[in-house]
């Protein structure tokens, strides 16, 4: 069975895009998707900010990123652009490493006008770092997403858009994988 891998792009857990990833984590989970988060703050940052591609955390990184089947980067929107944290992550890939896979840019910001940074700045990076299938990306108001005094959650309206964009993602995610990830092992007898 494949993978999906969400890059986090957040500052905190607490954070509201930090809220907004393990609302999807649960949702593939849900949708019966091995799902793994991969939240860059936790990567040694004098090893990020270095691209010492030798350290084991970020060779981890990598590797997972290179092993997924599908990919989703997530990032809060500062001044109409990417978390920094993101882009460290994204130079650190070999060239080709997105070649092949779904990736699903997601992105949540204070207003509207942050939901330029998905098709003007995060999709065409994605492209630039040989992305071949980027779906359009999804863009949650952190007014939609409730902060830890409420509960940390993303509310019911952004929750069932989401759930229908996570569902398309799923499914191009299965229709991408290889033949043999769907096929059923048959016990060789002799």
């Amino acid at each position: 069975m494949g993978s999906i891998l969400i890059i986090s792009g957040s500052p905190s857990p607490a954070a509201r895009a930090g809220v907004l990833v393990r609302h999807v984590a649960d949702e593939l989970r849900a949708l019966g998707e091995s799902t793994r988060v991969l939240s860059v703050r936790d990567l040694p940052t004098v090893a990020l900010l270095a691209e010492d591609t030798a350290d084991p955390a970020i060779i981890d990184a990598v590797d997972a990123v290179a092993a997924a089947d599908g990919l989703i980067v997530a990032s809060p929107v500062y001044r109409a652009a990417y978390s920094g944290l993101v882009k460290s992550l994204l130079d650190l890939l070999p060239s080709g490493t997105l070649a092949g896979k779904a990736v699903l840019p997601l992105a949540t910001g204070g207003t509207q006008g942050h939901l330029v940074a998905i098709d003007g700045v995060l999709r065409p990076l994605l492209f630039a770092m040989g992305a071949t299938k980027v779906l359009a990306g999804h863009f949650v108001l952190d007014q939609m997403i409730a902060d830890e005094h409420e509960g940390s959650h993303v509310r019911p309206l952004a929750a069932a858009a989401l759930g229908e964009v996570l569902t398309g993602f799923a499914e191009t995610v299965r229709r991408r994988r290889p033949a043999a990830a769907h096929l059923t092992p048959v016990p060789l007898t002799g």
